[in-house]
């Protein structure tokens, strides 16, 4: 490790691992990846029986509000959330290894689909001198694959020709991203759409 302290330089102990490795009952979008629903948490945070706690630990940890609006249960309406932290590999997500997301094609949405990047400590988007710390499908030059899907980078360089698809990471700063689908349509809650986890590059 290089550059600042990181939570995943300190003992493993100290992790929120109720955020990172969540054991909540259907926390998982598909068995077959890891991402994870980003909110497990109703915005009322209150059941039946009792309060939300470890869920709503979850949720705040990294963001600072949600509404009905972005854990929706029907089809075209509001927006939903996908995070992960681990590579295909079970590694950490690291600001100084590359990476590719491949979209598979017909994501489940009627608006846009995005990936944003953020950094593990902070919370906040990732930092990078080119001010870009997200990438979506509605983004001016995108480069889509001929069957409509498309790949998406991460790393501290660019692979060659890919900048239109590619987001800055930092050496030194472990990231987390969220992929949100906006009016997401029934392949989603259905599960029928897989979206593949994140892989480690050359």
């Amino acid at each position: 490790m290089t550059g600042k302290t990181n939570l995943l330089s300190r003992d493993a102990a100290s992790l929120p691992l109720t955020v990172y490795e969540k054991r909540f009952e259907n926390a998982y979008y598909r068995k077959d990846a890891k991402w994870q629903y980003s909110l497990v948490v109703d915005p009322s945070q209150r059941q039946p029986n009792y309060d939300q706690l470890d869920e709503r630990t979850d949720w705040f940890y990294e963001a600072i509000g949600c509404s009905y609006a972005m854990i929706t249960k029907t089809p075209g309406v509001g927006s939903v959330y996908l995070s992960t932290y681990r590579d295909k590999d079970g590694e950490w997500l690291d600001g100084g290894n590359n990476y590719r997301l491949h979209v598979p094609p017909n994501p489940p949405m009627k608006q846009f689909w995005a990936a944003s990047v953020y950094d593990l400590d902070t919370r906040n988007l990732m930092g990078n001198a080119s001010a870009l710390s997200e990438i979506s499908s509605n983004r001016q030059g995108l480069q889509k694959n001929a069957d409509g899907s498309v790949d998406v980078y991460f790393g501290p360089k660019s692979p060659q020709g890919k900048e239109a698809n590619w987001v800055e990471t930092q050496t030194g700063i472990f990231w987390f991203p969220m992929f949100r689908l906006y009016a997401p349509t029934e392949a989603y809650f259905d599960q029928s759409w897989p979206l593949p986890d994140i892989e480690k590059v050359k």
